[in-house]
C-alpha cells in the first residue's frame, strides 16, 4: 500500500496534544512536512521538536480556532511559511460534560464555533491552496456522539453530527478539485481530555476514576481504550495515495463499541 507523503505539506489543528499530536507525528514519519496549531506555546514547541526529530520540517502557530480572524491569520501564516498545502486535518476540539438543564446557549455556541464552524471556515480557507496542488486531502475528526446518545455530552453530539454531515456535503463539492474529504470518529481515546471528562463523571457520580474507566472499557468489545496512534493510523490512510478514490466517508475507530449500523 502506498502511503508515501514525501513532498506533501499538512496542517493539523489542535496538533500539539493528544490525537492531534499523534496525527502530526505519524504524518511526519511518513514523509510529510507538518504545520500545527494550538493554544499553548509550550506544548506547540514540544511537538514541533518531536516532528523535526522524525527528519522533516515543522512549523507551529498559536491560534484560537473559535475566532475567525485568527483562522484567517493562521492560514496566511501557514502558506507564508510552507508555500503550499496538500492536507488539512481538522482536529481542534473542546468538550462540555453536563446534563441538558446545565448547558447554556453560550456553551452550545462556543462548542459549535470551536469545532463545526472552525472546520467549515478552515476548509473554505484551505480549499484554493490545496486545489492549486492539483489534488489533496481534508480529514475531519468527529466523535462517536454523532452516532450514539450520550446524555452528559449533548453539545458533542450536536457538533459531531454536524461534522459528519458537513464532511459528506463538502466532499461532493471538493471532488471537482480532486480533493477527498473524510471523517474519523474516535471512540474513548486515552488522552488528557478524555481523562478530564472521566474525572468529572467520577466526581458527579461519587465513584472513583478507576470505576469510570473500567465501565467505559467494558463497553468496548476489543477490551481497551483507543490509543491516539490508532486514530492517527486511520487519518494516515485517508491522506495516503492509496485512498485516492475514498471520499465522503465516516470511519469509526472505536474498538467495536458503536452499536449503530452505519451504511
Amino acid at each position: 500500500m502506498n502511503i508515501d507523503l514525501k513532498n506533501k505539506v499538512a496542517l493539523v489543528t489542535g496538533g500539539s496534544r493528544g490525537i492531534g499530536r499523534a496525527i502530526a507525528l505519524m504524518l511526519a514519519e511518513n514523509g510529510a512536512r507538518v504545520a500545527i496549531c494550538g493554544r499553548t506555546q509550550e506544548s506547540l514547541d514540544d511537538t514541533t521538536t518531536a516532528i523535526r526529530a522524525r527528519g522533516t520540517e515543522a512549523w507551529s502557530f498559536q491560534c484560537d480556532v473559535s475566532d475567525n480572524d485568527q483562522l484567517e491569520r493562521l492560514m496566511s501564516d501557514v502558506i507564508g511559511a510552507t508555500h503550499q498545502l496538500d492536507i488539512l486535518v481538522n482536529n481542534a476540539v473542546t468538550s462540555e460534560s453536563a446534563p441538558f438543564d446545565q448547558l447554556s446557549d453560550a456553551q452550545f455556541r462556543y462548542h459549535i464555533d470551536v469545532k463545526l464552524m472552525a472546520y467549515i471556515r478552515l476548509a473554505r480557507l484551505a480549499l484554493p491552496h490545496i486545489a492549486a496542488q492539483g489534488a489533496g486531502r481534508i480529514v475531519n475528526i468527529g466523535g462517536m456522539t454523532a452516532r450514539i446518545v450520550a446524555p452528559m455530552r449533548m453539545t458533542n453530539g450536536v457538533v459531531n453530527a454536524g461534522v459528519a454531515n458537513f464532511t459528506k456535503q463538502f466532499a461532493g463539492y471538493a471532488a471537482q478539485h480532486k480533493i477527498t474529504v473524510n471523517c474519523v470518529h474516535p471512540g474513548y481515546t486515552a488522552t488528557e481530555r478524555i481523562m478530564q471528562i472521566f474525572r468529572k463523571e467520577a466526581d458527579e457520580s461519587g465513584r472513583s476514576i478507576d470505576a469510570i474507566v473500567a465501565e467505559r472499557t467494558s463497553d468496548i468489545p476489543l477490551g481497551q481504550l483507543i490509543k491516539p496512534e490508532d486514530m492517527a493510523a486511520a487519518v494516515l490512510f485517508f491522506c495516503a495515495p492509496a485512498a485516492a478514490m475514498v471520499t465522503g466517508q465516516c470511519l469509526a475507530v472505536d474498538g467495536g463499541s458503536g452499536a449503530a449500523v452505519a451504511y
